[in-house]
């Protein structure tokens, strides 16, 4: 029976070389990964009602909420595994072939325990991404354009057997920026397939009902996607209306984009910031999806002399701005330290030793991104699909 990268070759019109087969988090030196978004954007203004100077102590607004409901009760991670599985030649030219695993999950909390929601809980899907020069014509629309060879895939008597299919083979592009590496492009496809898969989740959320003012989703990481085919202002609407009940929170963040209103960068006034305290709050237009106004701020939730690096413990939060009231005058500064002081309360117990951001997680999304990734297919299963 021909593999499948021996499909891939003989649909594409490419050579395959038959080579090594590994896992991008496992082969590569490590690097430090941001959670939040790798675009310049521009800051507005101030994006609450009140014009705070200094940093905003939270301590007694903390103590204030102990006991009471909490405000957050979903919790919602996506995640990606990506491997090499290939090099082919297009063209005289040889590129790499990627595939990747995406899984998206929700978690509720009630009554202090932690479970997968009944639906939407979870979603897994396997993709393959190929170089656009793959493609048997340029005419082709790049989203059907693999659609005969991914039917052609799943139709595999070994596939079906073990009860796997593959969601979609997306094509990426190969032109690439001096310094770059060409397998990024693919993963970043992959990538954006997750973020994708996440916005329609929160998307059922709403559907469902799920999402209410007292009962608000902690989704793990920024907000800011890159989406596509929104066309229309009332597309757009609904798509910030399903996130009025929805933050974003990132472990880790790109010092390089701490910015003022003026900016300035203001990393220095972050990495200091007292023990239970938040910035002010910035707004900022998003130059990834258009008409959209986010609010962004910082918070530490824990003492900075016990951990290692110089932003261990501080959490970025951002929330998109849903009405034209919002974007004028900014977000309720009550209801920033509202978001802010449940957030702190989410900070124990922790994982120590089990994850070395350890100082930056927040328990329930600990605990959703661990269902999540509890699911993949084992990487020896996964590449010995190919």
């Amino acid at each position: 029976m021909a593999s499948i990268l021996d499909i891939i070759a003989s649909e594409t019109h490419g050579s395959s070389f038959k080579t090594y087969k590994y896992g991008f988090d496992g082969i590569e030196v490590p690097r430090f990964d941001y959670d939040d978004h790798q675009y310049h954007f521009t800051w507005k203004r101030y994006g609450e009602t009140e014009t705070h100077k200094k940093t905003v102590p939270l301590k007694r607004v903390v103590d204030q909420i102990v006991g009471t409901e909490p405000l957050f009760h979903y919790f919602l991670d996506g995640s990606r595994k990506t491997y090499k599985v290939d090099d082919m030649s297009y063209r005289n030219q040889i590129y790499p072939i990627i595939a990747g695993q995406v899984g998206v999950g929700c978690c509720l909390r009630e009554q202090g325990e932690m479970f997968p929601l009944k639906a939407p809980a979870y979603e897994r899907h396997l993709v393959i991404s190929l170089p656009k020069v793959a493609k048997s014509s340029d005419w082709d629309d790049d989203e059907l354009s693999f659609e005969y060879l991914l039917k052609k895939i799943n139709a595999r008597a070994d596939l079906r057997e073990k009860g796997v299919e593959f969601a979609k083979i997306i094509p990426y592009s190969t032109s690439v920026a001096q310094g770059d590496k060409i397998e990024n492009k693919g993963i970043a496809v992959i990538q954006k397939y997750m973020a994708q898969r996440e916005i329609r989740m929160v998307a059922e959320l709403v559907r469902r009902g799920h999402l209410l003012p007292t009962r608000f989703l902690l989704k793990d990481g920024s907000l800011e996607y890159q989406v596509h085919g929104i066309s229309s202002k009332a597309e757009l609407a609904r798509f910030k209306n399903n996130y009025q009940f929805v933050v974003g929170v990132s472990k880790s963040f790109n010092p390089a984009y701490c910015i003022d209103k003026d900016g300035r960068n203001n990393s220095s006034q972050i990495a200091q910031l007292p023990l239970y305290s938040r910035t002010p709050v910035q707004m900022y237009d998003s130059p990834v999806i258009g008409d959209v106004t986010f609010a962004v701020w910082f918070v530490r939730i824990r003492e900075s002399r016990y951990t290692n690096n110089t932003f261990d413990g501080v959490l970025k939060l951002e929330k998109i701005l849903v009405s034209d009231e919002q974007v004028e005058q900014g977000l309720d500064s009550e209801e920033v330290d509202m978001i802010t002081a449940n957030i702190i309360n989410e900070r124990n117990p922790v994982c120590y030793g089990a994850d070395r951001r350890w100082a930056n997680h927040l328990y329930p999304i600990y605990v959703t991104e661990s269902y999540v990734k509890s699911k993949y297919l084992g990487e020896s299963m996964f590449l010995n699909l190919f």
